[in-house]
């Protein structure tokens, strides 16, 4: 669950991606018209709502789209950079470059796409915009106080309204296409015509008003990825028997002993049961964490058994059910608690003088397993936790 870059394309060939994106973009600027100011200034006039309609529906779409991939796990939320809000300098910003549209006709990307065809205006205004960014640069000790005012980090407006991101998504879908309505009414007014739709036009438009509330119904009320998911592994849980791959601590000695190489020790307990004693290479992914992106290669890769313990053996048995459902490794599950097994290695007990053969055997084994496993441990403690790739939150925008 998570953006493309780096999960699907390498930062590099990203890279190649953004330039072709770049280009279809500003193509699509220049046949839409976004390139003629009597276009773009139409808005403040009232006789061209092209940019309202052209901004609102590109909104509109990206905000449903991002809705529905996270409501099925295809986009991480969490992974997406949220712009930090400084309200007075984007109140104070938002009327310069206001002013600046009215007064020169563009805004900073559509004066780009005029002067890549060679409109003067179009490069006066990027030379203008240049010098106002330089200027503001060199300045900057004097707009500081103003530039860092009233910090509310990254906020979203749903947020700050208190509503759900659902219920925000259907007010802002309802808003855009009644605006889209009033606006052709104060089109028509104010450019003394009467432009009717057509019925194939009135079946477009219809079927997109019906198809973004049906989308976000289907997000409000369908289950998402996550309780679909914590559905079916209570189901396990109840139904399946996982008694043949439960193993004993003494197994999993002997594994760690002789195939440290070969397996992976997942601790499911919380960082602070995991500080205070693991088990000798144990990799601590707590059982509400195990989906992240951050621990797709261990779950997913098939040259190493991951064997998963923890405190209560039901936690256990659901990170292993998480593990097979989301994975394809060799899964096993330790029958014993890490406070048990450490009882067993390292606060052992001598067997009473009148003890069985077997239990002297088991005694020894602890004894040497102990000791091979605290000399491993020393041997290689630089690498009893994976090399775990980082997550970078996507920057971007406009």
């Amino acid at each position: 669950m998570a953006p493309l870059v780096p999960t699907v394309l390498s930062n590099e060939f990203s890279l190649v991606v953004a330039l072709i994106a770049g280009i279809g973009f500003g193509f699509t600027l220049e046949q839409a018209g976004f390139s003629s100011t009597k276009k773009l200034v139409g808005l403040f006039y009232g006789y061209d709502f092209t940019v309202l309609k052209v901004f609102f529906t590109a909104g509109v779409t990206a905000m449903i789209g991002v809705l529905l991939f996270a409501h099925f796990g295809i986009l991480d939320l969490n992974m997406i950079y949220i712009n930090p809000t400084f309200l007075k300098s984007a109140l104070v910003g938002g009327a310069i470059m206001g002013l600046g549209f009215v007064i020169g006709g563009f805004c900073p990307g559509t004066s780009v796409c005029a002067a890549s065809i060679g409109k003067l205006d179009g490069l006066a205004f990027v030379f203008g915009s240049a010098l106002g960014v330089l200027f503001f640069v060199e300045a900057y000790p004097i707009f500081e106080k103003i530039y860092v005012a009233d910090a509310w980090g990254p906020v979203l407006v749903n947020e700050k309204l208190g509503m759900s991101k659902i219920v925000f998504a259907f007010l802002l879908t309802a808003f855009a296409f009644t605006a889209f309505y009033i606006s052709r009414i104060i089109e028509n007014r104010i450019n003394s015509i009467q432009v009717k739709l057509t019925t194939e036009k009135k079946i477009i438009y219809s079927s997109a008003v019906g198809i973004a509330f049906v989308v976000l119904a289907v997000i409000a009320f369908m289950p998402d990825s996550k309780s679909r998911l914590e559905s079916k592994i209570n189901h396990d849980l109840q139904q399946k028997d996982v008694s043949s791959v439960m193993v004993t601590p003494d197994k999993l000695a002997n594994e760690i002993v002789n195939n440290y190489y070969k397996i992976n020790i997942i601790d499911v307990r919380d960082a602070e049961a995991f500080k205070a004693y693991h088990i000798p290479f144990a990799i601590n992914i707590p059982v509400e964490k195990l989906t992240g992106n951050e621990w797709k290669e261990i779950l997913e890769q098939n040259h190493k058994a991951n064997y998963f313990y923890a405190d209560n053996l039901n936690d256990a048995k659901k990170a292993y059910l998480l593990a097979m459902r989301i994975g394809k490794a060799e899964n096993y599950i330790l029958n014993e608690s890490g406070t048990t097994f450490n009882k067993m290695f390292n606060e052992i007990v001598h067997p009473e003088e009148n003890a069985g053969k077997d239990e002297m055997n088991t005694y020894h084994f602890r004894i040497k397993a102990a000791s091979d496993m605290a000399t491993l441990t020393e041997a290689l403690k630089n690498s009893s936790q994976p090399v775990v790739a980082k997550t970078s939150k996507i920057k971007g925008g406009c």
